[in-house]
């Protein structure tokens, strides 16, 4: 063990819990720290001055890219540069003045993820506004709450979103001045916005505006609000995170350093598909991170099961994605495999192996097996477009064995981070090429702080063994407050740390696990506790299901799970079975049902789980958990108090059934 590489220092030593006060771990800082944060460039303290100083460098850079449907057909990805960026963003500033504007301000953006949503979001930044990103994936009721709670007057929408926005129910829009749409407005919209006394323009109105209304720039300080972002709890109203232009430019300067120490070195033919949300803190900060760098951001054409035709469009060499799309990527190679013939799947299996093992004695991943790139995985490359050099996950826990998988057969570096709306995007982040972070979420970013703390009622110890507690961050990239609401700011900044509310592990080569959320932790009624989240991870590869929520409480001593079917794998099922019924129909079936148990015994087993986390009974569903009834997040998280009431009376009746079996 003497030469383990070791990923980020210790700065200060952990201290025993007194006086009611819980312990805490060590302090990690990113090797790049060690000596106290590097100072940032002054040349980059505001958003602005990260995108002005491109278009000052890379004018004629291809900046923003999207694809225009002709005859209801999806084209060719057309391009703007740096500067005809630059040029739109000041006439869209200059009628946000016209408009009556002013420093401060609060400016809406609601919409799809295109060129008008960017140059809306510089030209707050020209003018000093604060751009508050709306979206309805929280519910009807999101838009109407965050243009009340932030007092937003302007609004930039897509004109598929207007309708939203002047619905009665919307009352808050009564206070707009104005609303801007990317494109341009359908008639009765125009009538009803006037109605309400709200001022319409459509995109080329309101440039035109601008264009006779020229007006000076008025750039923001450090300190100005550069955006509020609103962030969905798994319960109650959202909570707007406050980001200041300097906390963002921090945020991009650590980016900066932290690459510059690998050889792989980014550069301005770099090319990013974006269709992550805008509205949520990691697309926001790779896109502001790739404008610095004078490189293109090309977005998807609107239709994520169609994200395979952007790709091979696009070509990126640069994806991120949150664990959904990569499970689909990882499905979609499997069902390839899987239609091959036995030899050449023996081939491709063994070829996986050889190449792995050498990856695991420490061989970067184009030196491992240049030959079982060439017979097998460039043709995974191929589908993915060919160019693709590195991928980021986010946003939830990747399984060990999909990141595994994309790190041999992509031959492009497979990368995980963590963070938050207030961590203003990736906390901690792994290194390229280092097989030690597969199923791990990196190490402390260079701008921020790390520590554990004691969660005594869940048994979590930051000075046990292994060290484990609740992710504590302080530094120069965590968010200054929640807008008017200075208790859950409070609340959440005890002794100047940042509480995130996951638990973490941290291994003894200074690298983050994320093991748990602080509230999805609950106690059987034998006393054992069980961590929902990580479960329902690693229930998830089995085959036949789509998605899983576990379900158990402290009056109960077996867990129950909702199990959506995966389609593809049902259906080959019945097959086999001879139903020839709807996916609906076979949930109902009691062979089924023993199927899919049989299945989850088998992952419980594979993964030596206890025998308390199998799941003892299941509850078959043919749709997916979704927004519409509100059993998730927009970022698809669990609402696990809304599945209950949902699947309430069937989880009742099936503890009854189990009871009564025994």
């Amino acid at each position: 063990m003497e030469n383990m590489k070791v990923f980020s220092v210790k700065v200060e030593d952990g201290r025993e819990g007194r006086d009611g006060k819980p312990s805490v771990g060590p302090v990690y800082r990113n090797l790049l720290a060690k000596q106290g944060y590097p100072p940032p460039d002054p040349e980059m303290s505001t958003t602005w001055t990260l995108f002005s100083s491109s278009v000052e460098k890379y004018p004629g850079n291809r900046m923003l890219g999207w694809r225009k449907f002709v005859n209801g057909k999806v084209g060719p990805y057309i391009w703007k540069t740096y500067k005809e960026v630059y040029d739109e963003v000041l006439h869209v500033g200059s009628a946000l003045q016209a408009s009556g504007a002013e420093p401060g301000c609060r400016v809406g953006i609601y919409g799809a993820n295109c060129p008008q949503w960017i140059m809306a979001m510089e030209a707050c930044g020209a003018h000093s506004l604060v751009c508050v990103p709306l979206y309805d994936t929280l519910g009807s009721g999101a838009v109407n709450f965050i243009i009340d709670h932030a007092e937003v007057d302007f609004v930039f929408v897509q004109d598929i979103k207007v309708k939203e926005l002047l619905n009665p129910n919307c009352k808050s829009a009564q206070r707009l001045k104005a609303i801007v749409c990317f494109t341009s407005l359908a008639e009765e919209d125009n009538a009803k916005a006037s109605q309400m006394g709200i001022k319409t323009y459509s995109w080329t109105e309101f440039l035109h505006m601008g264009k006779e209304n020229p007006w000076e720039i008025s750039p923001p300080q450090p300190f100005s609000i550069c955006t509020i972002m609103y962030t969905s709890g798994t319960s109650g109203d959202p909570k707007g995170v406050v980001l200041t232009h300097e906390t963002m430019a921090t945020f991009v300067c650590g980016v900066d350093l932290f690459l510059d120490q690998f050889e792989d070195k980014m550069t301005v033919d770099d090319v990013y598909l974006s269709f992550l949300p805008l509205a949520h803190i990691l697309d926001r900060m790779i896109e502001e991170y790739f404008f610095h760098r004078g490189a293109s951001v090309g977005y998807y054409h609107g239709n994520l099961k169609e994200l395979r035709d952007d790709i091979m469009e696009l070509k990126p060499t640069f994806l991120a994605g949150v664990p959904r799309v990569y499970d689909m990527i990882h499905e979609g190679i499997q069902k390839a495999l899987q239609e091959l013939s036995p030899l050449r799947k023996w081939i491709f299996d063994a070829l996986y192996k050889h190449k792995l093992s050498w990856m695991n004695k420490g061989y970067k991943q184009k030196f491992a097996s240049p030959l079982a790139d060439l017979l097998a995985f460039r043709k995974v490359k191929a589908k993915l477009g060919g160019r693709l050099r590195l991928l980021l996950s986010g946003g939830a826990p990747l399984s060990s064995e999909v990141e595994e998988f994309l790190r041999v057969t992509c031959c492009a570096f497979v990368v995980q981070g963590y963070g938050l709306t207030e961590t203003c995007g990736a906390c901690t982040i792994g290194f390229p090429d280092e097989m030690c972070f597969v199923g791990t979420v990196g190490s402390p970013a260079v701008y921020n702080d790390l520590r554990l703390e004691e969660v005594s009622d869940m048994g979590y110890d930051p000075l046990g063994n292994p060290p484990c507690g609740e992710i504590c961050v302080k530094g120069k990239t965590i968010f200054s407050e929640y807008y008017k609401n200075p208790e859950l700011t409070r609340e959440s900044f005890k002794d100047g740390w940042f509480h995130t509310g996951d638990i973490g592990q941290m291994l003894p080569n200074g690298i983050v696990k994320v093991i748990d959320r602080k509230k999805n932790l609950i106690k059987l009624s034998q006393g054992e506790y069980v961590a929902l989240e990580y479960l329902e991870n690693v229930y998830g590869v089995t085959p036949i299901i789509d998605d899983v929520w576990v379900y158990g409480n402290s009056f109960k001593s077996m867990l129950v799970a909702v199990v959506v079917l995966h389609e593809e794998n049902a259906k080959k099922w019945a097959e086999l079975n001879g139903y020839t019924v709807s996916l609906s129909e076979l949930c109902s079936l009691s062979k089924l049902q023993n199927y899919v148990l049989s299945e989850l015994k088998f992952t419980a087993e594979k993964n030596k789980m206890r025998g308390f986390e199998y799941i003892k009974g299941v509850i078959l569903e043919a749709r997916a958990f979704d927004m519409e009834r509100d059993l998730v997040t927009a970022t698809l998280k669990k609402k696990r108090n809304n599945l209950l009431k949902y699947y309430q009376a069937e989880i009742d009746a099936l503890y009854h059934n189990l009871t009564t079996k025994k």
